[in-house]
């Protein structure tokens, strides 16, 4: 598809960028590099790198706040503060708030755009967003990556009076944006029984030149190697495989690798238990399709007492479809529906004795663990990063001409506009504070 003939310029504002190595960095990154093809030109705001570095990260790709920096990909990155602070969630909050102040000030000064762009879940990055939008007169597009604010009410995030509040800025921002994308289906469907309009779907994905398609794992091998990759949070619920891989013994060894705020305990638990499970740090590129190389089974594993991942779709879901590895889906909802459609793995429920029984046959069958063969293609024709990128260019055209089809205010009605949103802010605050 040849670029069109008009440039356009994007303002994304996100609370992860590179060189971290994040969900949202491998999507915008993955995005931007077709749509800079695509006749975009992009900016990011985004805080000073510091989560999850990436093999790119060092003391110079980290950036300086309130610096220009310049991308890889073409894109200008203008960061913003980050506070050092510690890893529970009130500190998460607070930077939240440092990030999201800082991005007002800086988006409203990074020169001419056609539209704001903002990918949550940070949430009060929405909020900045919209006043950014606002001050610049341009279209806002609000990406929902996770089902917020339901997740929140699912983690206890938020309780009583304070609940409501989040719940009401979210939905209010929500509300005003000239378009939300979502990442499944199923939030979408849940927005608009909401009353939210304009919402689309954009899947995540994956850039499938850049995943190879392994080979079966030898037949003969003596034990079932079983391989989780990602996040060690709340939601993922790992400690389930570790009891599971306690019941298997022997026949069986658990590797998991990455990080999170679980791990600590997910390594006093296989003590406790005496189980046989590898932990290694995270890893990148090509040393991450050769862990999936020596596995026979890879995990995609989300907690099952959360309703708000019945809409969930883990985003190394298309990759591990795509390489051509059984998978152990201890998923329910729209992921598990995705699994089944792309006719490949097993789902199990989220329990240690039944994800046991499923790993004792593939260890006593290993006929079972070869690939049906058709995980790559349902990726190729449904979650290539290029055909994503493409469908997300056209939607930003489109609402770019829908909104200039209304011609923006003036300069001092929107400087006002932006005054009384951010007293309801401030108010929505003070509430908050009382009810806590």
């Amino acid at each position: 598809m040849q670029p069109p003939d008009t440039e356009l310029r994007l303002l994304l504002l996100t609370s992860s960028y590179w060189p971290e190595h994040s969900p949202p960095q491998r999507r915008w990154m993955s995005l931007i590099t077709t749509l800079c093809d695509q006749g975009w030109a992009v900016s990011v705001v985004a805080p000073v790198a510091h989560y999850g570095p990436g093999p790119d990260y060092n003391a110079d790709t980290k950036g300086h706040a309130w610096r220009l920096q310049h991308g890889h990909l073409g894109e200008r990155i203008y960061r913003v503060p980050h506070l050092l602070l510690g890893d529970n969630r009130i500190f998460k909050l607070a930077n939240q708030f440092v990030g999201a102040a800082g991005s007002v000030l800086r988006g409203v000064a990074t020169g001419r755009q056609d539209a704001v762009v903002v990918t949550a879940p940070s949430l009060p990055l929405l909020g900045s967003a919209l006043l950014v939008a606002r001050f610049k007169g341009l279209p806002l597009v609000v990406e929902m990556r996770d089902a917020w604010p339901n997740l929140a009410e699912d983690a206890s995030l938020v309780r009583g009076g304070s609940k409501s509040v989040i719940n009401g800025a979210v939905e209010y921002v929500q509300n005003r944006a000239d378009l939300v994308v979502t990442v499944t289906e199923g939030f979408a469907r849940t927005l608009r029984e909401r009353g939210v309009t304009n919402v689309v779907t954009v899947r995540n994905g994956i850039l499938m030149d850049r995943t190879p398609h392994l080979d079966a794992p030898p037949v003969d091998r003596k034990r079932l190697e079983v391989l989780y990759l990602g996040n060690h949070g709340e939601s993922q619920a790992l400690d389930v495989l570790i009891r599971a891989a306690a019941l298997v013994g022997d026949d069986m060894r658990l590797t998991l690798v990455g990080h999170g705020s679980q791990k600590p305990a997910l390594r006093r638990l296989a003590v406790e238990l005496g189980v046989n499970v590898r932990f290694l740090p995270p890893e990148y590129r090509e040393a991450v399709f050769e862990r999936y190389r020596e596995a026979d089974s890879l995990v995609i594993s989300l907690r099952d007492d959360w309703k708000s991942f019945e809409d969930t779709i883990p985003s190394k879901t298309y990759e591990v479809l795509a390489i051509g590895r059984h998978i152990t889906g201890i998923v329910r909802g729209e992921a598990a529906h995705v699994l089944t459609e792309a006719g490949e793995g097993d789902i199990v429920e989220c329990k240690p004795r039944e994800i046991a029984e499923l790993w004792r046959a593939l260890a006593a069958d290993r006929g079972r663990l070869q690939p049906a063969g058709s995980g790559r293609a349902w990726v190729q024709r449904n979650a290539e990063y290029s055909d994503l990128a493409c469908q997300y260019s056209e939607l930003l055209r489109e609402t770019i001409h829908e909104h200039r089809t209304h011609p923006p205010q003036s300069l001092g009605r929107r400087i006002a506009r932006v005054g009384r949103a951010a007293v309801k802010v401030a108010r929505s605050a003070r509430r908050a504070r009382r009810h806590a």
